[in-house]
């Protein structure tokens, strides 16, 4: 399998070779193919806008339009007018009709990014279009088809949602049909270097400037950080670091990242230990939920801890376990783990 999608306007990719990375792209290019609905997790930086476009792009609805809408972005009174339209008297104002987003992308895509902040009310209207392929405009009495293929994508675990209240437990079963998770930088660090050169280049060529590496520190510093903005915040950094570098090796002192202007040279020996074992903590306990799909007990075992020790390091490091498990009923979860 490829390490990159390279069907994606301009020089945009989904590169990597982390194995749960690929996996993830693996079902991009199984998904592409057919009409299956998609739900796209993932933390903010992540990439779900570019995988929501490779699908589409490798799709056989690839000449039609591409249509994304935030959801978070639209004022919660017009988020119907803006996905259906309205006929004209609709409401005050409304002079003349309007088509929506849902008519602009007929024959495409309509990918619906931050679907958590959809209110309620259009969440029960959009999943009649999921599951009837028709519509209603504000206003007007006839009901309107659209052979559309919808993506969502929400940076909240789409179970956590239902579970709040904030994403309905049918829109969340009718979405989910093929669930992608986007896994965070931080959890595939190998692939920052491939990462960092690929943003070096493009942005040596946009600026035209003769950046050609990184030196050994400035790489080090790259793959230590936990990249809360993800690959997006990445991309600014070595974008940055291209602008400002004055010599074509990329050096330590051109990565500025915040919170860590001081020199790991400069660090007291306790506070650099401290850092490295909190690090190592977090992400060995981490990788052991991945394996074992948040079941404590059994990574508790293989860690060779007791059940309570292995608990609170979890709460030491504000993991999230629910993400690493499968959808349970809220009620079974809350005599499991509660809260605290």
């Amino acid at each position: 399998m490829p390490t990159a999608l390279r069907c994606l306007p301009g020089n945009q990719q989904l590169l990597g070779e982390s194995p749960s990375f690929r996996a993830e792209i693996e079902k991009v290019h199984r998904v592409a193919q057919f009409d299956a609905s998609v739900l796209i997790s993932g933390e903010t930086g992540t990439g779900k806008e570019l995988c929501a476009h490779a699908i589409h792009s490798l799709s056989p609805r690839a000449r039609k339009p591409f249509v994304p809408v935030n959801c978070g972005a639209i004022p919660v009174e017009l988020v119907e007018n803006e996905l259906f339209g309205h006929r004209a008297g609709a409401f005050t104002d409304a002079s003349a009709s309007q088509s929506g987003l849902v008519h602009e992308a007929d024959g495409g895509t309509l990918f619906l990014d931050e679907i958590v902040c959809l209110p309620l009310l259009a969440q029960i209207k959009l999943l009649r279009l999921l599951q009837e392929k028709e519509y209603r405009p504000l206003g007007s009495a006839k009901t309107l088809q659209a052979d559309v293929r919808v993506i969502a994508a929400s940076n909240i675990e789409p179970e956590k949602a239902v579970v709040e209240g904030t994403l309905t437990r049918n829109l969340y079963y009718r979405l989910n049909v093929v669930p992608i998770r986007l896994p965070p930088l931080r959890e595939r660090r190998e692939d920052i270097p491939l990462l960092a050169r690929h943003f070096l280049s493009r942005y040596s060529a946009k600026f035209n400037k003769q950046a050609t590496g990184f030196s050994p520190e400035a790489m080090e510093l790259l793959a230590l950080y936990d990249w809360p903005g993800n690959v997006r915040e990445l991309e600014h950094v070595v974008q940055r670091a291209v602008v400002l570098a004055s010599r074509a090796v990329i050096q330590r002192s051109d990565i500025v990242l915040p919170g860590m202007e001081t020199s790991m040279g400069q660090e007291p020996f306790k506070m650099a230990k401290a850092k490295t074992i909190t690090k190592f903590e977090k992400d060995y306990i981490t990788k052991l939920l991945q394996i074992y799909h948040g079941n404590i007990t059994r990574a508790a075992q293989a860690a060779q801890k007791n059940r309570r020790a292995f608990w609170e390091l979890i709460r030491k490091h504000g993991i999230d376990v629910q993400r690493f498990r499968p959808f349970r009923d809220s009620r079974v979860e809350s005599r499991l783990f509660p809260p605290g």
